[in-house]
């Protein structure tokens, strides 16, 4: 990936704004509904971070990452985990070749620029620490010898909520490698609606949509570097510290009725993928610096899977998203930053 620009200008954030923008709308005529989702994954793949999204089955989430990758001619990838999977089917393995009585190395389907892990609880741990390595270093090594993966690279595992007879919790270390926890829902009926014409060609008896590719994987290589350029205000990355400490040591910042309820909380990865996806979100508004809202509108899906809920909690019915509303009432956002565009 080309080094980030020394300044990113007002010019440049809105030219990556309708670059964004142009990428969504070609998603969209595929995807119906699903805004918040699609903006997650936007910001996730600018981020360069990965996706954990929990939602029932038949809700475009294969759909939506098939489509992302067609509109930036990135390599797609799917892997359907199972019990009876194993770490060599999903990074590779050496093969004995016996024409030439060598061992060869065969790349598995993780090489991908998008992929999408289905049902990755499924599996169990010891094939879900096989993308550990993959989703942090963005190598994998095979027989002592390690392979780059394809820039840009981004994973989305998705999750059932319906049914957990048969899987497996994923690990603590691995759930932190995520950027984010989306929880997508139904469509309304409205767009439900409109998901039946297009798909049955009810009405125009015509074939469905097909996205255009708007983007190539060096744009957005320039997108993610430009990214990495937005501005941030100390005070913000203060409020994202103050916010991810709450969750651990919740007596200090005013909460002391949430000790009982939290066994652990967020890591410091929490509060660089708040600053991090803050930046991707900035820029995908069209600005070139963050603002409070950035920050307030990403929070929830940062920390909702890194908080570890007390057997107190989960036995008064109680989730993630409840106690980050009460720490986010208790850690308000800053009510006013420096001047942006100045400090920029």
């Amino acid at each position: 990936m080309s080094a980030p620009p020394l300044n990113l200008t007002p010019a440049d954030a809105a030219q990556a704004a309708r670059l964004t923008e142009q990428m969504l709308y070609e998603v969209k005529r595929v995807v119906v509904g699903q805004d918040r989702f699609l903006e997650r994954v936007m910001v996730a793949l600018l981020a360069q971070g990965h996706l954990l999204v929990e939602g029932a089955p038949g809700l475009a989430k294969t759909l939506t990452v098939k489509t992302l990758a067609q509109v930036v001619r990135g390599q797609f990838k799917r892997i359907q985990f199972t019990p009876d999977l194993v770490p060599a089917d999903l990074v590779g393995t050496r093969v004995y070749n016996q024409k030439t009585g060598e061992f060869g190395t065969v790349l598995g389907p993780v090489f991908a620029n998008l992929l999408l892990a289905d049902e990755i609880n499924r599996a169990p741990a010891k094939v879900q620490s096989a993308l550990l390595e993959a989703m942090q270093e963005r190598q994998v090594t095979i027989a002592g010898e390690s392979h780059a993966l394809p820039s840009p690279y981004v994973v989305m595992a998705t999750q059932n909520p319906i049914e957990t007879e048969g899987t497996y919790p994923l690990p603590e270390a691995q759930v932190d490698r995520f950027m984010f926890k989306v929880l997508v829902d139904y469509p309304s009926e409205e767009e439900e609606f409109v998901i039946a014409q297009r798909v049955t060609g009810a009405v125009s008896g015509e074939a469905a949509a097909q996205p255009a590719a708007v983007a190539d994987t060096a744009q957005l290589a320039r997108l993610q570097a430009w990214c990495r350029s937005v501005y941030v205000d100390p005070v913000l990355v203060q409020y994202a510290v103050r916010l991810v400490a709450a969750t651990r040591e919740p007596k200090r910042a005013g909460l002391p009725e949430l000790e009982r309820l939290l066994s652990f909380g967020a890591s410091p990865r929490a509060t660089l993928s708040l600053v991090e996806g803050a930046r991707a979100l900035a820029l995908l508004r069209g600005r070139n610096y963050a603002l409070p809202e950035d920050f307030g509108d990403l929070a929830a899906d940062v920390l909702r899977h890194r908080l570890v809920l007390s057997y107190e909690a989960l036995s008064e019915g109680l989730d993630s998203d409840a106690l980050i509303g009460q720490i986010m009432a208790r850690v308000p956002l800053p009510a006013k930053v420096v001047a942006h565009d100045k400090a920029a």
